[in-house]
């Protein structure tokens, strides 16, 4: 259940650390980096399909979503980094959009009982937390 959880704060972080572990001695080529986000997609399908109780179909649909998702969030953050944003809010705001579009694609996919789960197992506190943050940014 913490996996989960775990699994998407990797995630995060590895999302906005490509661009900064990329300007270290030894940089990941483009290939090495999509290489090692498929890897974690693949994990975080697995704890899904093991958690959840997926169905093949729903497997290939989360899959889809994650890949489709964390690349694009991926980009996004690596064009704040290009534009050498140092505003760490700017970098939550682009991962709070995107985990958002999963957690309302899962909201589609799932089951009742399969919602239920996911939100159990952290989907629920990630989104009061991402809907806190958002309140935050709008109040201001």
């Amino acid at each position: 259940m913490h996996k989960v959880i775990k699994i998407f704060a990797v995630l995060a972080l590895l999302s906005s650390a490509l661009p900064l572990f990329a300007q270290q001695q030894q940089p990941l080529t483009p290939e090495e980096q999509q290489q090692q986000m498929y890897e974690l997609i693949d994990k975080q399908i697995e704890e899904y399909e093991n958690t959840l109780e997926l169905s093949s179909e729903q497997v290939f649909f989360v899959d889809s979503i994650l890949t489709h998702d964390y690349f694009a969030m991926t980009r996004e953050l690596s064009e704040l980094t290009k534009r050498k944003v140092s505003f760490t809010d700017a970098y939550i705001e682009i991962q709070d959009k995107w985990y958002e579009a999963i957690y309302n694609a899962f909201q589609k996919l799932l089951t009742p009982e399969q919602w239920q789960k996911y939100l159990k197992t952290g989907g629920l506190k990630d989104k009061k937390a991402r809907d806190k943050r958002a309140l935050k940014r709008n109040n201001h």
